[in-house]
């Protein structure tokens, strides 16, 4: 065992959030009708601080949990990204930092004119291709694109071009759905841009609202406003269905593999929640 694992196994016995957080997580799979057949869990320290008799010690944890829901098996990953502060001996802090709710949407969109653009009214999107890119990358980081720290977006947005999604706008920031070089529209990167994107595009990417995550298909997309304000924070792509029909998703920033949409296990998460279903390229 090493000192993450050991650490945080202490810790799930001693403090009260994380205990919290472990009691909401089970409630969850609870509601699902799912089953904990086996967790396991491995640190990977990215970065330590020492002075004197103190440490501070950044790390990644990444969690496998295998569950059961009647004879459907799902193995549910995600990279949780926590801090400890260490003195004397003693753990003065041990915390997961939340990198994934921007509070400062920078940038405004403005849809293109469509009568005036180039790009063909449709295209045929790949889901295969975009769900394959979503397993591929979702605990790495492809070379030919930009890593932001809030990567959630930017993730997706990588999933729909590898889908056959259609780039327009460039080089505008402010208008269309587009990447290039060095640069990329407000709504490659921006959650809240490209919730208003697939919401308003009537030509290429473009989403379709639905009203329920049962109808929505792998490749398709759900946009998060966690705090109800009207800004929305986050971004996942369907990759596949539990048991119950229900998505599960792949994300970046804190990056998740197969987990469950709603999100309810989040830090982020708020009773105020809301969210957008959108089929893509119908």
């Amino acid at each position: 065992m090493d000192l993450i694992e050991k650490i945080w196994g202490e810790l799930l016995e001693t403090n009260v959030e994380s205990l919290k957080w472990w009691e909401q997580q089970k409630a969850l799979y609870e509601k699902r009708q799912a089953k904990i057949v086996r967790i396991k869990g491995k640190g990977h320290v990215y970065h330590r601080l020492r002075y004197d008799d103190e440490e501070t010690i950044y790390y990644h944890l990444h969690l496998a949990v295998l569950l059961k829901q009647g004879e459907h098996f799902i193995r549910e990953e995600r990279v949780v990204p926590n801090v400890i502060r260490i003195k004397a001996g003693d753990i003065m802090e041990h915390r997961e930092l939340n990198l994934g709710v921007p509070k400062e949407q920078k940038g405004k969109l403005t849809l293109l004119n469509d009568d005036n653009d180039t790009v063909h009214e449709r295209f045929s999107y790949d889901r295969r291709a975009a769900v394959q890119y979503a397993e591929r990358w979702w605990n790495s980081y492809n070379p030919a694109y930009r890593k932001f720290d809030v990567d959630c977006t930017n993730f997706i947005s990588q999933c729909l071009r590898s889908g056959g999604a259609p780039m327009r706008g460039a080089p505008n920031r402010g208008r269309g759905w587009w990447y290039q070089g060095n640069n990329w529209s407000y709504s490659w990167a921006v959650a809240h841009s490209l919730r208003w994107y697939l919401a308003g595009s009537t030509q290429g990417l473009k989403g379709t609202e639905v009203e329920s995550p049962m109808e929505l298909q792998p490749g398709d997309v759900i946009c998060y406003d966690f705090e109800g304000d009207g800004k929305w924070n986050h971004n996942t792509i369907v990759v596949t269905k539990d048991a119950n029909g229900a998505p599960l998703v792949n994300a970046h920033t804190h990056n998740s593999r197969h987990r469950f949409w709603s999100y309810e296990d989040s830090t982020a998460y708020t009773p105020n929640i809301k969210y957008k279903f959108f089929r893509i390229g119908d």
